[in-house]
């Protein structure tokens, strides 16, 4: 996937990474409509799904999905998902909403913070390119990637 933003370097993006809980799922169930999204999304970018999988269901809940499910520790999720990221080639994408997710944010070529129904921790929000306030919008923004232009140009 290509974006070409105006006063900034083309944005070639390989990958995208998503957290789980609060992101994706609420209450350890993904959100309606984010199945259809993602399958939509698959054929341009590669997805992965990356969680401390707090509420025990991330493996049932993204079975089927087009996304590779990753688990890490309970400590030092931080850590963790920013050496994640940093181990992907470049071009990566993310999207968030904890403060576990803070550090990826900053490690990515583009980071979407995503306040739902669990909130957005602060430190993330201020790591962010763009803030969304549904799943689905921030999906949107890649699967019709020409939305990313007005907010970003420079």
């Amino acid at each position: 996937m290509q974006v070409h933003i105006p006063g900034r370097e083309k944005l070639i993006l390989s990958h995208l990474v998503l957290d789980f809980n609060g992101t994706i799922a609420l209450d350890g169930q993904v959100l309606p409509n984010v199945q259809e999204k993602l399958t939509e999304l698959h054929s341009l970018i590669k997805i992965h799904v990356l969680t401390a999988d707090s509420n025990g269901s991330a493996a049932r809940e993204c079975e089927g999905l087009p996304v590779e499910l990753h688990v890490i520790g309970k400590d030092n999720q931080r850590e963790e998902k920013r050496k994640f990221i940093s181990q992907l080639e470049q071009g990566v994408a993310v999207m968030g909403n904890g403060v576990n997710d803070e550090l990826m944010f900053r490690e990515a070529d583009l980071s979407i913070a995503v306040i739902g129904k669990e909130g957005c921790a602060t430190v993330t929000l201020m790591s962010s390119d763009i803030t969304v306030t549904d799943i689905i919008d921030g999906l949107d923004l890649l699967i019709h990637h020409h939305r990313l232009i007005p907010t970003l140009r420079n």
